[in-house]
């Protein structure tokens, strides 16, 4: 199962003034009992961050919504995503191929029409 994680808080400069709802995107990939977060720090470098139920329930509290997909995507390499942005890393991860997609709040929307 993937979780797709979405904020409204950022750090970076363009993406408070270019994104409304959420501004920044995190997919969690869950194994049998441990949670990895792909956190995307700049381009192509992203940091692997384990996480706990009680570290999901902490995110949540602080204004995270999460998207459950439960089919694991054919993907099984993520090392070498070569991503530009948070958006992209997780489009790459669900194997998206939308050119219209730049946004967290349309990928959330893409995830929550299904």
């Amino acid at each position: 199962m993937i979780i797709i994680a979405f904020s409204k808080n950022t750090s970076k400069f363009l993406p408070r003034i270019l994104c409304r709802h959420y501004r920044h995107c995190a997919p969690i990939l869950c194994n049998d009992s441990d949670l990895i977060m792909f956190q995307f720090v700049k381009r192509n470098h992203i940091i692997k961050v384990h996480l706990t139920l009680r570290d999901l329930a902490i995110l949540r509290v602080h204004g995270w919504t999460f998207v459950y997909i439960s089919p694991t995507p054919p993907r099984y390499t993520y090392d070498n995503l070569h991503a530009y942005s948070c958006v992209n890393m997780t489009k790459r991860i669900l194997n998206i191929k939308s050119v219209l997609i730049q946004t967290p709040y349309a990928l959330y929307k893409r995830l929550t029409k299904k």
